[in-house]
């Protein structure tokens, strides 16, 4: 536990990327050795640069909706770790949506906090940044809509923001015929 809590305070004092970080660097994570799901997203968002909760906001409430689990659920490191591909906010991108993660994040700090997961059963890739990163690049919606190919280890999801409600409507299967499996998935992990 020592070493683990050495890392932690680690990646906490990170500042490798705080000179391009807009609103400066705030690693925000969720991680427990006795977790067994992960979430692996893309980066945190402004109002959880805010609040240091990670998806505290209408996006984890949709993430939330799919995996079919209460805020106590989410939230509870135990059972749940939430590791995002970048642990600080990048700031705002031209296209009005947040700018990617950075990339320097990833490499320094990703292996070896997954390492201190020795229950992880199941993963979930939310949004084509982590399914990329585990991947390679590849179409997100091709992903989700395959599954079951990365059973038992890894979920690939769409990204939850406000615009996954228009990717929804023009791919109806993922709420009638993946969701349910996604509950079931997630169930069976943390029952292992």
């Amino acid at each position: 536990m020592d070493s683990l809590h050495s890392l932690l305070a680690e990646v906490r004092g990170c500042r490798v990327c705080a000179d391009m970080l807009p609103l400066g660097p705030r690693p925000i994570f969720q991680l427990s050795p006795t977790a067994k799901l992960l979430v692996a997203s893309q980066a945190p968002g402004s109002k959880a640069h805010g609040s240091g909760v990670p998806f505290s906001d209408a996006s984890g409430d949709r993430l939330r909706e799919w995996m079919g689990f209460s805020e106590a659920e989410f939230y509870d490191p135990a059972n749940v770790a939430i590791l995002p591909m970048a642990l600080c906010y990048p700031g705002r991108a031209n296209s009005g949506g947040d700018a990617p993660p950075r990339p320097e994040c990833a490499p320094l700090w990703r292996e070896r906090l997954i390492g201190e997961l020795p229950m992880l059963r199941l993963t979930l890739l939310v949004g084509s940044y982590a399914q990329n990163h585990v991947f390679g690049p590849g179409p997100m919606t091709e992903r989700v809509r395959r599954y079951r190919e990365f059973l038992p280890r890894y979920f690939p999801l769409p990204h939850p923001s406000w615009r996954s409600a228009i990717w929804m409507k023009r791919n109806p299967w993922f709420q009638s015929d993946v969701l349910p499996v996604l509950r079931s998935e997630i169930r069976q992990a943390l029952a292992d």
